[in-house]
């Protein structure tokens, strides 16, 4: 097999993503047939070497599992807590693969987050240059301020830039829908608190061409053949 960079040997093994890797080798959690090693563009024959994460050795995964889960509110965003609070992976535990998260829902969101052990995916579909749309509703107290939505679709200055949404529909008198292709921390919300709506849920219903559906909460379902086609297509990777 031909040599590949180091990240995407990890990630291929379902360890984490391209990102999360660079991170384990910037950390010096990685070897290389015994050899530590922190250089990011470092590449290697998967086949011919024995690569190492804190001490044990990774196995390459050749399928690929894509799941959509529909985390619940007060679920972290994350593989395990070490301090035991409710994580992901308490919902996929029947789950023999090692699995990683697509991106983040905050403790108090809920909704649809993909989980898999593709890391060329992962690191694709969360990379700012693809632009994945997310959906979101918004259920919310009170009445909506005059002008909201324009000022919304128009933009927001926030501490860390400029935020706009790039859709916004009222559905009910307590519910809006928003879509927006940001990932910056906690984006929705500071943008609603910023035009003074006070957030009551927050669910995710979309991630790119995927739909939460009627997924229910606390359970996960594979990706049909047509979603992750439609997924791969828009993250141009070739099937």
């Amino acid at each position: 097999m031909a040599e590949m960079r180091l990240n995407k040997i990890i990630a291929d093994a379902g360890i984490t993503s391209r990102r999360g890797a660079d991170e384990l080798i910037m950390d010096g959690r990685v070897t290389v047939d015994g050899h530590q090693i922190r250089e990011l563009g470092a590449k290697f024959d998967p086949d011919k070497v024995k690569v190492s994460v804190d001490g044990e050795t990774i196995i390459r995964s050749l399928s690929k599992t894509y799941l959509a889960l529909h985390k619940p509110r007060g679920v972290l965003s994350t593989m395990f807590d070490p301090e035991g609070r409710p994580s992901l992976s308490d919902f996929i535990n029947l789950r023999t693969e090692r699995l990683f998260h697509v991106g983040r829902l905050d403790k108090d969101s809920e909704g649809l987050i993909l989980l898999t052990n593709d890391g060329d995916l992962t690191f694709r579909a969360t990379h700012p240059s693809f632009g994945l749309e997310k959906t979101y509703i918004i259920e919310f107290d009170g009445k909506l301020p005059v002008g909201v939505e324009k000022t919304l679709l128009k933009g927001v200055e926030l501490e860390d830039g400029m935020g706009r949404v790039l859709s916004f529909n009222h559905l009910s008198p307590q519910w809006i829908e928003v879509v927006i292709h940001e990932g910056r921390y906690h984006i929705i919300r500071r943008l609603m608190e910023a035009v003074g709506v006070e957030v009551l849920r927050l669910i995710r219903t979309k991630f790119g061409p995927i739909s939460l559906g009627e997924t229910l909460e606390g359970r996960w379902r594979d990706l049909n053949s047509g979603e992750l086609v439609s997924l791969q297509t828009a993250l141009d990777i070739k099937p």
